[in-house]
């Protein structure tokens, strides 16, 4: 059983993107669900959010499956945020201005010292994957 709550993650949200530092730029993301394991986001992409081409910036993406996975890896039986050992994403389609995306984190599996999450964004309105992302985090312990 998951040792958060909904309700500690949206306070951890908070806390992380009242601080300034560069997790600001997620203060528009809004924590949907939680169960554990699995924490759910949404985002409607702003002017803020985007590249030169109008479309969800690529860094902002990785930087969602980073934190996104993360929480679902907090919101796990272990309850640790550990550190990043490998990350990838895989850019799919674009999000433009307006829309609105669903970013959900899954643990994958979670051992004595490794966790594994993948993250899918996508289009709320079309269900088109946006982006999908791997993260492999380090957890401690011996």
């Amino acid at each position: 059983m998951a040792s958060l709550s909904l309700n500690t993650l949206k306070q951890i949200m908070r806390l992380m993107v009242d601080n300034p530092g560069f997790d600001r730029v997620l203060s528009k993301v809004d924590v949907l669900s939680a169960s554990p394991g699995k924490v759910v986001c949404g985002l409607r992409v702003e002017e803020e959010h985007t590249n030169r081409g109008g479309t969800l910036h690529g860094g902002l993406t990785a930087t969602l499956v980073d934190v996104i996975s993360t929480m679902a890896i907090m919101y796990s039986e272990r309850g640790s945020p550990g550190v990043s050992v490998d990350m990838n994403i895989t850019y799919m389609n674009a999000a433009k201005i307006g829309e609105d995306v669903l970013i959900t984190a899954q643990v994958l599996k979670q051992g004595r010292t490794l966790a594994f999450a993948t993250v899918d964004l996508t289009s709320k309105a079309s269900g088109k994957v946006i982006a999908q992302g791997r993260h492999t985090k380090h957890l401690g312990g011996s």
